[in-house]
């Protein structure tokens, strides 16, 4: 994204939109001032002192559903019920779609604020992982699916740096990051549920081919 002309009174239209100013209200073209991406690849790297400010929560939401186990193939001519194992790992990413948890120092600098804030800390990861009985239809595959309550934070990252870079100490840009939140937020909860579909034509095929007649299999995710 390319810079906004820059001005302290712009600094609240910027964060609103993701766009990126400096601290002064100097005039300069589009062009003479960093990304986004520049920006937080410095905050992420440690190169420019940045902090998160004045975040706002987003009313939480129930994620879209994932597959979290192994697939569970029937060739027999029963029912097939098995115990399976399932896990599942939810990460955050910011407004980009650009990952918070792959190192760096944004997720630390996220919680930070969120607790001063809120008084409560906000993780950048959930992991989880359990145990489930599911039946499968003769001719048909099943798995088991779950889905994380998710959580927005908004916020502008302030970043200072100790000599002049695009000619400015500071640069300020908006942000959201979609992080995993606590189960029962906002009177939102997590789910897992069983799937299950019949077998394409191809799959079928292969209960015999691969010498799975009347029996059943599981093949990893």
């Amino acid at each position: 994204m390319n810079p906004m002309r820059r001005g302290g009174r712009m600094l609240a239209l910027a964060a609103a939109a993701f766009g990126v100013i400096a601290a002064t209200a100097s005039p300069a073209a589009a062009d003479d001032g960093p990304t986004r991406e520049l920006l937080m690849a410095d905050c992420r790297s440690g190169l420019g002192k940045c902090t998160f400010n004045d975040p706002k929560l987003g009313e939480a939401y129930l994620g879209s559903f994932r597959q979290v186990s192994d697939s569970l193939y029937n060739c027999s001519t029963s029912p097939a019920t098995q115990s399976m194992t399932w896990t599942d790992t939810v990460g955050s990413t910011d407004s980009f779609g650009v990952s918070v948890t792959a190192g760096g120092n944004i997720a630390g600098l996220v919680d930070l604020s969120v607790t001063a804030s809120y008084n409560h800390t906000w993780s950048s990861t959930h992991s989880e992982s359990s145990s489930l009985s599911m039946t499968v239809a003769p001719g048909e595959v099943g798995w088991i699916s779950r889905a994380q309550v998710m959580q927005k934070v908004y916020g502008t990252w302030q970043t200072h740096y100790d000599s002049p870079k695009w000619d400015h100490y500071y640069w300020f840009f908006g942000d959201a990051i979609t992080g995993p939140a606590k189960n029962g937020t906002d009177g939102k909860n997590n789910a897992v549920i069983v799937k299950t579909r019949k077998m394409t034509p191809a799959e079928k095929r292969s209960c015999s081919a691969e010498g799975h007649s009347g029996k059943t299999f599981v093949e990893r995710r």
